[in-house]
């Protein structure tokens, strides 16, 4: 048994870390627009169900599953499922999670590098006196890296590599230099958040003009705050709900049970994890939802915002928006909203480092040094291509496939491993051994029956995912003998690049359809890294378990 090489420093780093790793760039990008696609109000209902039948659990079983893996000094998802049962095909299903976060950390990192490039330019005052239109053209040609005329040249790979280079030298100090980051940049994080809330909940008519006259904060607010009761029936709206969880928790990724593998054999984890948990949605919910909308709404009107709402808002609207309030101002709003991106955005990618790390220190005696700068080098080499060929789609395939089926596929199996494989009673004894509170009794039975149920539906859903998202109507069109049609946007769909297809058959400009198969093309080697990445990942893994049946250490 190998012996632990980092430890938590205190309980309030754990939590911060834990809290740092779970609150992202999603729950201020990712959220708010979730919302505002789902219905507003509509979203609330299913979004803190699945909450609390499925967040919470994967909180409970990757806890506690990462905190039994550490008594027997495994420190990656690969031996930490391996220690839960017998059988060698469970260590491959650990490969998800060292797999996922280097692959979701090659682009999560270029999303952070704008951040970092956004602070630079409010202070240079880039932004002073553009318009709406200038500050979205401005991110265009950000990304744009062989034609950008944003200052410095080719920005966009110059911030990716600075971005890089700081992720991979506080994580070369191990648990400890994470923890610091965790203590500085959460407080830090929560302040700006609190500072715009307050601008967000203080604007109301104030920021209306004559292009938008009925403009008024208030009316995001009440969008996004007021429950719609029907939207329990609309399954489209669960499963969105459902998939920002994932994405809100970082559950499904391995992070949390290698953070948890470095806690002692009583240290709590039932406590730990609500905490945790709770903190991620008090910074989504409450923080998230009073920023881009309440004041994007209060410059451009509601019907603006219900129309425009996406991702790009942040990047592409906010730094116009700060405008409106006069050069000191815009400057301190500026550096309190991407700065408060960039805090929530290193901390979830410092967490995707320590999977690898752990696993090549356990398995091959690497030190933190090594295995910080391998993991950023690997980073490098999978990432420049989501920079460069940013326009291409590639950014968006890393993110399908590592970012969103893999999350899911590696969270349902590990829940049915401990749920019926590890067993129930075994698993429940794990969360609640050293647990600082009562665990409620229904949360077994949760466990057990409703989280595996669930990950399931979403599973299927996302494979078989109807034309238009309309669940109600393909049901009623299979059940009536007219079949089930696939959108574009499910996995199977997706796989034939039959959206693609589609708009080259309808293309009629040669030069649209040799873009379309060039994109083809970038997706297609997109996908062949990522399958090389896994294998080559599984081949360690196979190497490992080599090892340890020379060594005595092998389980199975």
């Amino acid at each position: 048994m190998s012996t632990k090489a980092d430890s938590w420093g205190s309980r309030v780093g754990l939590i911060l870390a834990m809290a740092g790793n779970a609150v992202g760039l999603g729950n201020f990008l990712r959220f708010p627009v979730q919302a505002v696609q789902n219905g507003g109000g509509a979203f609330i209902i299913p979004y803190l169900v699945c909450f609390l039948v499925m967040g919470i659990p994967l909180l409970f079983i990757e806890w506690s599953s990462g905190r039994y893996g550490g008594k027997f000094g495994n420190h990656s998802t690969p031996y930490i499922l391996d220690t839960m049962a017998k059988g060698r095909i469970l260590k491959y299903i650990g490969v998800f999670g060292i797999f996922t976060n280097i692959a979701v950390a090659a682009y999560y990192c270029y999303i952070e590098s704008w951040t970092m490039s956004y602070v630079y330019h409010t202070l240079m005052g880039t932004f002073s006196g553009m318009s709406q239109a200038d500050v979205a053209g401005f991110f265009n040609s950000y990304v744009d890296v062989a034609h950008s005329t944003t200052g410095i040249p080719y920005e966009a790979v110059v911030f990716y590599i600075v971005c890089l280079l700081l992720n991979t030298f506080i994580l070369s100090k191990g648990i400890g230099g994470i923890e610091k980051v965790a203590k500085v940049g959460m407080p830090l994080l929560i302040l700006f958040g609190v500072v715009l809330a307050v601008r967000g909940l203080t604007l109301g008519t104030s920021g209306a003009s004559d292009i938008f006259p009925d403009a008024n904060a208030w009316d995001g607010l009440n969008f996004l705050w007021t429950p719609q009761y029907e939207s329990i029936l609309d399954l489209k709206v669960w499963m969105a709900a459902a998939g920002q969880i994932f994405f809100t928790l970082s559950v499904g990724m391995g992070t949390i049970h290698c953070y948890a593998a470095y806690l002692k054999e009583k240290d709590d984890v039932a406590l730990n994890a609500v905490s945790a948990g709770f903190m991620n949605e008090f910074v989504e919910v409450v923080l998230g939802s009073l920023i881009v909308i309440p004041i994007a709404a209060g410059y451009l009107g509601l019907d603006w915002v219900i129309e425009n709402a996406g991702f790009g808002m942040a990047f592409q609207t906010m730094p116009y928006l700060f405008q409106q309030w006069g050069s000191t101002l815009a400057i301190v709003a500026g550096v309190c909203w991407f700065g408060l991106l960039f805090f929530a955005g290193i901390t979830s990618s410092l967490a995707m480092g320590t999977p690898w790390m752990g696993f090549m220190r356990d398995e091959f005696g690497w030190s933190k040094n090594r295995g910080a700068w391998s993991f950023g080098a690997m980073i490098l080499i999978l990432g420049l291509p989501t920079v460069i060929f940013y326009q291409e789609g590639v950014f968006d395939e890393y993110d399908y496939w590592a970012g969103t089926v893999s999350l899911v596929v590696f969270a349902m199996m590990e829940t049915i491993l401990f749920s019926w494989i590890f067993g129930m009673n075994k698993g429940w004894r794990e969360i609640t051994s050293g647990a600082d509170i009562k665990v409620p009794n229904v949360f077994k039975y949760i466990i057990k029956y409703v989280t595996p149920v669930m990950l399931v539906i979403i599973f299927l859903g996302s494979v078989f995912k109807p034309l238009n998202n309309d669940w109600s109507g393909n049901f009623s069109s299979l059940f009536s003998g007219n079949g089930w049609t696939l959108d574009n946007g499910s996995i199977i769909k997706t796989v034939m690049h039959s959206g693609i297809k589609e708009q080259i058959a309808a293309a009629t400009d040669p030069i649209v359809v040799s873009q379309l198969e060039d994109k083809i093309f970038y997706l297609n080697m997109s996908r062949l890294l990522l399958v090389l990445l896994f294998v080559f990942i599984s081949f360690l893994v196979y190497l490992a378990y080599q090892k340890r049946v020379k060594e005595g250490r092998a389980t199975a």
